[in-house]
């Protein structure tokens, strides 16, 4: 695949939407045994505030004795 193949199944993508709500990511992880439940993670999502936020929840932990990680991915909003 090259990289006009790779962006043209990324596009065709768009077409089919979204469904909202949660009940496939819970049915997933009930089939997985719900492996997120022994996780020691906070995981931030959303469409504002998603740094504000983590870079909070990072301090206080950080001030009440928790040894912290932080990892921000940027959004991608251009193909080069």
């Amino acid at each position: 695949m090259d990289y006009k193949e790779a962006l043209d199944f990324i596009h065709s993508t768009y077409k089919f939407g979204s469904k909202l709500g949660l009940q496939n990511i819970t049915r997933l992880t009930e089939l997985l045994g719900n492996p997120q439940d022994s996780y020691k993670i906070i995981h931030v999502a959303g469409t504002n505030g998603k740094g504000s936020t983590s870079n909070m929840i990072h301090d206080v932990l950080m001030a009440s004795g928790y040894k912290t990680g932080l990892f921000i991915s940027p959004f991608l909003e251009e193909f080069t």
